[in-house]
């Protein structure tokens, strides 16, 4: 196996409390700020979304970790006060935007949140410890999530008078169910690791020192299928859900015919 690639961006991007390597068709996102529990920031916004933009075009799947005991703390607390974090709007710099302006903001700190679950990738999460908020809705954005046995999600933002806005409300319902997603964001509760496998939040809970191995175990599970045959997959069915059972039955039909062309030698 080679070596990672180093990315040249590393100093700045850890300075922002992210790390990338990649591996081959592996990439690898660590959130790199123990210390703080991996709180995050605009900051570590834009750096996520810069690597989502610039991953070589021949990586496949990406893992989302973190260090510590926390995968993520969920906002830095500092956005909450009048000063705000230096360089960065506060929120009472946000309340007074224009519409234009004030959705504009949200929207960009949502991309650090949404191409994870980009056709042309599997993704991963391997979360332990807290995942609060932000945090939560990062490990949502992933297509797949291992947990450590002490995992605690929490959906915070509606305790403190605001609405879960990075993203993540659409992947939790779909993952729990309406009436679940509402109880766990309307009460901000926990959810440990035995439940969210439970109601498939996760997809598998291991002891946290076993957490890092599984999640690449996974990864390298997912490497060995064929990429087309991948990604057509993800295809049907990330969008099975807005089909009707015959539509499912003419994309399986469709996706079926473009992979025997290509596997033949005579697709496009």
């Amino acid at each position: 196996m080679t070596a990672p690639a180093t990315d040249p961006q590393t100093p700045h991007r850890e300075q922002d409390g992210v790390r990338l390597e990649i591996d081959g068709e592996l990439a690898v996102v660590t959130l790199c700020q123990p210390k703080r529990r991996n709180a995050q920031s605009p900051a570590l916004w834009r750096a996520l979304t810069a690597i989502g933009r610039e991953l070589p075009g021949t990586v496949r799947v990406v893992l989302l970790r973190a260090e510590g005991v926390s995968f993520s703390a969920g906002l830095d607390r500092a956005m909450f006060t009048p000063e705000g974090i230096p360089g960065e709007p506060s929120f009472l710099q946000l309340a007074a935007a224009g519409d234009q302006e004030l959705d504009e903001t949200i929207a960009g700190y949502q991309e650090a949140f949404t191409w994870w679950r980009r056709p042309d990738l599997v993704t991963v999460a391997a979360v332990q410890g807290h995942a609060v908020g932000a945090g939560f809705q990062l490990a949502l954005g992933c297509d797949l999530r291992v947990v450590a046995e002490d995992v605690q999600f929490s959906m915070k933002e509606t305790s403190l008078g605001l609405v879960p806005d990075l993203a993540g409300t659409k992947p939790l319902t779909e993952l729990v169910g309406y009436a679940r997603a509402l109880e766990i964001c309307a009460t901000g509760r926990w959810v440990g690791a035995a439940e969210a496998t439970a109601i498939g939040l996760a997809n598998l809970a291991v002891p946290a020192d076993e957490l890092d191995a599984a999640a690449r175990d996974l990864a390298a599970a997912l490497l060995a299928a064929p990429r087309n045959a991948v990604i057509e997959t993800k295809a049907l069915l990330q969008g099975a859900a807005g089909r009707s059972y015959d539509e499912q039955r003419s994309a399986e039909r469709a996706a079926q015919a473009r992979r025997l062309r290509d596997l033949a030698g005579i697709g496009d």
